[in-house]
């Protein structure tokens, strides 16, 4: 019996003496982040950095130069303080960063941050993959969505079933011609689980740079990604970060000659469509846009097109755009000789287009009609950015190239820097190509002198430089960025590379840290108050071996604790409702122990036998009781998602663990006790 208890005590010391070791990273952490508060705050009152900025900058490892750019005072003591500040968070936060992987995680409901469901937007990804885009595969990919949202099938089998009811040929546009429209949507499922998996990868790597602590990225089905970034309330930064597809490519700018004769064309086109149908022939005078004083006047397009005209619009190719702006600016005069034209701007020699007609030049420039007349080589794209131009904004329209020159994936490297020279102060982003891109751009550098370079981010160009040299280093510049948060943000996104498919937001929340606050706060004293009555009822009710269980109570949570934190498990709000009701049914265990023991003290047994016996008996009905929940547990932890599972894991660690205090625990206090002690009578 004494080698068996001293077995007993020997697991039991150790199973407390590892709950302390794992749980003192945790301890650590809660003290060093009250330490790092005081630093942030001393940052943030003298720079204008906020506390996501700082965080970011402390990731990236240039804090110190961020604090000099952004200091508000102009004394040289003061900054030199503050800078050691800086150094003093530098070295804390990188022990916060340590003992952040040993602790305990807690979840958005207990911290406050972002919770953000993804999805990959497939029509958009069918629509990259095409080998060519005609409005046949842009009507099937707008009549599935509509299927989709109605019926809620599957993607690609109401795809399936819209080329069945429209005899579409899927082999026009994906696979092998001799492939069937079965083979080829087979094959396209693999190519969006496999899009997924390597957003996941993308999104991972551009997180990690954004600064956050213990990110949760998580596939949902087959489709969906889930992210969690606990103490970010910069929503729409996030959101702007991770939805960013990144395809960068760079594109030179098409000839003049070749853009006014394109523009003449679309002008033609309209013309005959506005006619009709009829082959009316357009004024010979080709110049882009107008060049003298606009008379600009609002029009719907309705009335300017007239039904028959309207439709080179109702008809384009561009999904998303397809509903637009109903009313334009427009100069009447020119309108009857170059309607397109009409509706651009001169800027500077640039061909501008006012903001209220961006969405109708878009869907001409989609229309049918007008795709036949513009080259197969060559693609109209927009600024990013608009200029404003006597108080008119203008996003700035180029007819590039469409071939990519150089593409983001040869993108090495691609840092946050101050610019020099003309753009002294401006935040820009300077990028580091690969062998390939580095031999590539040079020699496009060199062949194309004189001529203008557009980078394109997502199909909208960022900046449009001009070639004033060969540039064999492998180094080019992305400027024009509005602040060094943004510069920051593009250079995270190339660093990490384009996702390969859009994805698109379905679903957002946002805890506030106060409100997490008040979820841990009123956890807490949840879990005190009725740990509290527990301790207190056990003690009035049976005595001495209540305190006996009260005892194997705190240490079944401060095992529960370690367990957390030895497996990097997340803490929420649902799983310490699972610890609270283990503390329940912690001591229902012992319960049935305790009132065994009194049945056989009233038989007549002694204190050991009633001991033996009431521990003997009680088993069986423990392990049912407990051998049920567990299992209905692993069952809410198998088909639950989210907070079913925090739920469901916190109980089953409790269930476990509360067994083995119960049983075992408790049976050694009781052994030691009638071993060293001549009991006459038991407190119970």
């Amino acid at each position: 019996m004494r080698r068996k208890n001293l077995f007993k005590t020997l697991i039991t010391l150790t199973a407390l003496t590892w709950s302390v070791i794992v749980l003192m990273p945790t301890y650590m952490l809660h003290q060093q982040k009250q330490e790092a508060d005081k630093f942030y705050s001393t940052i943030e009152e003298n720079t204008t950095l906020k506390r996501n900025d700082i965080k970011a900058a402390l990731s990236s490892g240039n804090l110190e130069l961020r604090v000099r750019n952004t200091f508000k005072g102009t004394n040289e003591n003061s900054i030199n303080a503050l800078i050691e500040e800086v150094n003093s968070l530098t070295e804390l936060n990188e022990k916060i960063e340590a003992n952040e992987l040993k602790s305990i995680k807690r979840g958005l409901d207990l911290q406050g941050g972002t919770y953000l469901v993804y999805e990959v937007d497939l029509p958009k990804m069918l629509a990259t993959l095409a080998k060519e885009r005609d409005s046949a595969l842009d009507a099937g990919l707008r009549k599935t969505v509509v299927r989709v949202r109605k019926t809620n099938d599957d993607f690609f089998d109401a795809l399936l079933e819209v080329c069945r009811e429209d005899s579409l040929r899927l082999s026009r546009y994906f696979g092998r011609s001799r492939d069937s429209n079965e083979d080829i949507v087979s094959k396209l499922k693999e190519e969006a689980e496999d899009a997924v998996d390597r957003t996941l990868s993308v999104l991972d790597k551009r997180i990690d740079q954004f600064g956050v602590s213990e990110p949760s990225i998580t596939k949902q089905g087959d489709r969906r990604i889930v992210i969690e970034l606990a103490g970010i309330q910069d929503v729409e930064r996030a959101k702007k970060l991770i939805g960013t597809t990144a395809q960068l490519k760079f594109q030179l700018e098409t000839e003049a000659d070749i853009v006014r004769a394109v523009l003449s064309q679309i002008n033609r086109a309209m013309k005959r469509q506005m006619a009709g149908g009829g082959q009316e022939e357009a004024e010979g005078d080709s110049m882009p846009v107008q060049q003298k004083l606009r008379k600009d006047t609002e029009r719907r397009v309705d009335d300017l097109f007239g039904a028959v005209g309207a439709s080179i619009i109702n008809e384009s190719s561009d999904t998303e755009n397809s509903g637009g702006d109903s009313i334009v600016v427009v100069d009447e005069e020119v309108f009857q000789d170059r309607p397109f034209s009409a509706l651009l701007a001169n800027i500077g020699g640039d061909i501008g287009v006012p903001v209220k007609n961006l969405r109708t030049v878009e869907r001409i420039l989609n229309s049918p009609e007008v795709q036949k007349v513009i080259p197969k080589d060559g693609e109209f794209l927009f600024s990013a950015k608009t200029v404003q131009i006597s108080g008119e904004s203008f996003y700035r329209m180029f007819m590039l190239k469409k071939d990519a020159e150089v593409k983001g994936s040869m993108i090495k490297d691609a840092q946050m820097q101050i610019g020099s020279n003309l753009s002294a102060g401006q935040a820009e982003v300077s990028m580091d190509f690969n062998g390939e891109g580095a031999r590539i751009f040079a020699k496009l550098t060199g062949a194309n002198i004189g001529k203008r370079l557009a980078i394109v981010l997502d199909g909208k160009i960022v900046s449009i430089p001009n070639i004033e040299s060969k540039i064999p280093n492998g180094r080019a510049r992305i400027t024009g960025m509005a602040d060094r948060k943004e510069a920051t943000d593009l250079a995270i996104v190339l660093r990490a590379g384009a996702l390969p498919a859009p994805i698109e937001v379905i679903e957002e929340r946002t805890v506030g840290p106060s409100l997490g606050q008040d979820s841990i706060r009123s956890g807490t004293t949840s879990a005190l108050v009725g740990f509290a009555i527990v301790i207190i009822f056990m003690v009035v009710y049976y005595r001495l071996s209540g305190l006996i269980a009260d005892v194997a109570l705190l240490m079944n949570l401060t095992v529960i604790m370690a367990v957390l934190a030895g497996f990097h498990a997340t803490l929420t709000l649902p799983g310490v409702a699972g610890i609270i009701l283990t503390i329940g049914m912690a001591v229902d265990a012992n319960v049935l122990i305790f009132e065994r023991i009194r049945e056989e003290l009233r038989s007549g047994k002694t204190i050991r036998a009633a001991i033996d016996n009431g521990y003997a008996r009680a088993f069986k009905t423990i392990l049912d009781a407990n051998l049920t929940t567990f299992i209905s547990a692993l069952v809410l932890y198998q088909f639950g998602t989210g907070p079913i599972r925090g739920f469901a894991l916190t109980l089953s660690i409790g269930i476990l663990v509360s067994m083995f205090t119960a049983i075992v625990v408790t049976r050694i206090i009781f052994d030691y006790f009638t071993n060293k002690f001549s009991l006459s009578k038991l407190s119970i």
